[in-house]
């Protein structure tokens, strides 16, 4: 069975649960329901640090449980940096340019984040 309405199904049908921790977010006691939650937040940071995770931790085939390629196209400059190893497979799937890691930018300017406040909120921005 094949075309553009054809889907592989999940890896787990549990992952259609909403009181599921899925095993992609295995730091965390997050729920299958919690994650949803993340991802439609108004905060773009937050949303760009939970698709990360799911893009980065997830088998390829659960990711679209969760998101489309325009979530992600929305959020590309924000979420390759939570994206680790994966990032340049994620560009060439989305026939992005491979993005320059680590953003010189960034580094030039000198934002720092504590490691208290990664751990209170690790999708939040240095003020």
């Amino acid at each position: 069975m094949t075309g553009p309405n054809f889907r592989l199904p999940p890896t787990s049908p549990t992952l259609l649960d909403e009181t599921t921790k899925p095993y992609f977010l295995w730091w965390t006691d997050a729920t299958v329901g919690q994650l949803k939650e993340h991802l439609r937040s108004p905060d773009p940071e937050e949303r760009a640090y939970w698709m990360g995770a799911l893009l980065r931790e997830a088998n390829s085939r659960d990711v679209w449980l969760f998101v489309t390629t325009d979530d992600i196209r929305a959020l590309w400059p924000r979420l390759i940096r939570y994206l680790g190893r994966s990032r340049q497979m994620w560009a060439w799937l989305l026939d992005f340019p491979p993005p320059e890691w680590p953003p010189v930018s960034q580094i030039r300017a000198g934002v720092r984040r504590s490691t208290a406040e990664i751990a209170r909120k690790p999708w939040r921005l240095a003020d």
